[in-house]
């Protein structure tokens, strides 16, 4: 069995509570938008703001310390933010609003992602960028 296989073979929807953080140091605010995958992986001091909506589709993975908004409330933009399967979000990245992350697909650590990325590459950077093809 593979070592992903064996870390969400016990995977549980996880107690999400309006404005407060899981078990695992996570937060959503206006969760009754969000839309949570099976064996998604989100990590420690994530923000998620569905106020209009946030989907993240099955077998996601999002490092520490991530920014996902679908408001803004600098420049009034919104819009769905959608993180497809198999989606790999590095620590300390931001996600802007309207914005579609491709399946397969990885951000690198420290990007701020504000148009969508397309499916199997890796993006990176301020702003992110394409930067290879998987």
């Amino acid at each position: 069995m593979k070592e992903i296989e064996k870390r969400f073979r016990d995977w549980k929807y996880p107690k999400i509570e309006e404005g407060k953080l899981t078990k695992w140091n996570w937060m959503v605010q206006n969760k009754e938008g969000l839309v949570l995958g099976k064996r998604t992986d989100i990590g420690a001091f994530t923000y998620i703001n569905a106020k209009h909506g946030v989907e993240i589709q099955d077998d996601v993975q999002i490092g520490s310390h991530c920014s996902i908004y679908s408001f803004s409330t600098i420049d009034g933009k919104k819009g769905k933010v959608t993180l497809k399967r198999k989606c790999r979000i590095g620590s300390h990245s931001l996600i802007m609003p309207g914005v579609t992350i491709g399946e397969n697909s990885v951000i690198g650590a420290f990007s701020f992602v504000n148009k969508d990325i397309p499916d199997n590459v890796v993006a990176l950077g301020v702003p992110a960028k394409v930067v290879k093809k998987t």
